[in-house]
């Protein structure tokens, strides 16, 4: 189809090279370590091993670049910021770390959460303290450095050390940091992601002559994909393609969420720690207040959403944007990527008639807490993907309000 990516997955890869129809992507990670293997051995002797196909793993290896996108919370971040934490003396000074210092978390979680959490609706820091990314390989190997908490939060620190041990250079190794906690739109809005990885991919190819490999992993894959659609409307459509050959020689998808992924709805409605010594409740505070989140939603690949259909709200909370347009396969028994119900909650009967947060806080009067029978509500993908869900549950969280605004944007 015209101003579609088809995709060949060979072997071990997805090639750009010579594409053909294919629904699914390589995501195991067994077959990118046995590539990682042969590209390691290609480069150390030159020459194609033993079993080997020499025209695709000849002298010409040595010419490519691995360009690394990281997932989800992989990306360090660092303060922007002189910030003084009352009682104590672990203050945020410009570029310490921010994600991750397990120090501060346990010492000083309320100036630690200012510096993580983003306003709900135009994704700006905190008034009295604003986190970046961090750049290069140090940024995405070991979170938060140390003897104890550097193993405990390394992401790619045992595949930088295979890269070394496989004799592969450092300079063919580049790191593609982002804040992991905008969408696609505000990363280049603010930040000008998109444009700085594709001057990425541009200095690899002359510094080294030949294309990238682009490792992407968890949310990094979306990202990769969005920078893929983002560069159809950067340069010409003619271009296009040829840019695709010239730069970009295999992508390897790694744990990729392409139709979203269950754990996103777990930290909305209840929080995700990531192991952090912090309660659950801050934990969804945090979750939700990133825009990214909305980007790792389950939905169906049979469905696409109408974002032009919008529906007025008659409970005061807002208009609901987006209607689920599904094919016959997503009624068919197990032709969904998700052929069960998704959540299933109590909820109470009578919504609305209370004003009681479902989180509330301390000194609350229990007079005004709704006490009304409840009943059990499933929703299927498609209720997530097109906001019915976080409609039904806005009516007693807020929490439910901010996801919704994030789907509607």
């Amino acid at each position: 189809m015209e101003g579609t990516r088809a995709w060949l997955c060979k072997g071990t890869c997805c090639d750009f090279r010579n594409c053909v129809s294919s629904g699914k992507m390589i995501s195991v990670i067994s077959e990118f370590l046995v590539f990682l293997v042969l590209w390691g051995a290609c480069w150390h002797s030159g020459v194609a091993g033993a079993g080997v196909d020499s025209k695709q793993w000849g002298l010409h290896t040595s010419k490519l670049s691995g360009v690394i996108i990281p997932g989800f919370a992989s990306t360090r971040l660092r303060a922007w910021a002189m910030m003084d934490c009352p009682f104590s003396p672990l203050d945020f000074q410009p570029l310490d770390p921010v994600w991750l210092d397990t120090r501060k978390v346990i010492s000083v979680p309320n100036c630690w959460l200012k510096c993580m959490l983003l306003d709900t609706y135009n994704q700006t820091d905190h008034p009295e303290c604003r986190s970046r990314p961090d750049s290069g390989l140090t940024a995405i190997t070991e979170l938060d450095p140390g003897y104890i908490t550097g193993p405990l939060s390394s992401v790619w620190r045992e595949w930088v050390n295979w890269c070394v041990e496989f004799g592969i250079g450092a300079d063919a190794i580049i790191a593609a940091p982002y804040d992991w906690r905008l969408s696609g739109s505000l990363l280049e809005e603010r930040d000008l992601y998109f444009h700085r990885l594709k001057l990425t991919f541009e200095t690899a190819l002359k510094h080294r002559g030949g294309p990238s490999l682009v490792f992407a992993h968890s949310l990094g894959n979306n990202v990769f994909r969005y920078f893929l659609e983002w560069l159809k409307a950067e340069i010409a459509p003619r271009l296009y393609q040829k840019w695709l050959d010239d730069h970009i020689h295999t992508y390897f998808a790694v744990g990729a969420p392409f139709l979203g992924s269950a754990e996103t709805v777990k930290g909305v409605l209840s929080g995700v720690t990531f192991g952090l010594p912090i309660s659950v409740g801050t934990a969804r505070l945090m979750c939700n207040s990133f825009s990214s989140g909305s980007w790792m939603l389950p939905f169906s690949g049979h469905c696409h959403m109408d974002r032009g259909f919008c529906e007025n709200s008659t409970d005061g909370l807002g208009t609901k944007c987006g209607l689920a347009v599904c094919d016959d396969r997503e009624f068919q028994i197990y032709s969904s990527g998700w052929p069960v119900d998704i959540v299933k909650i109590e909820m109470p009967d009578t919504p609305g008639t209370s004003d009681i947060s479902a989180y509330p806080g301390d000194g609350l009067n229990i007079a005004g807490v709704d006490c009304s029978m409840s009943n059990q509500q499933s929703f299927s993908v498609c209720e997530i993907a097109d906001g019915s869900f976080f409609h039904a549950i806005g009516r007693h969280d807020p929490q439910g309000q901010r996801t919704l605004y994030h789907l509607n944007k």
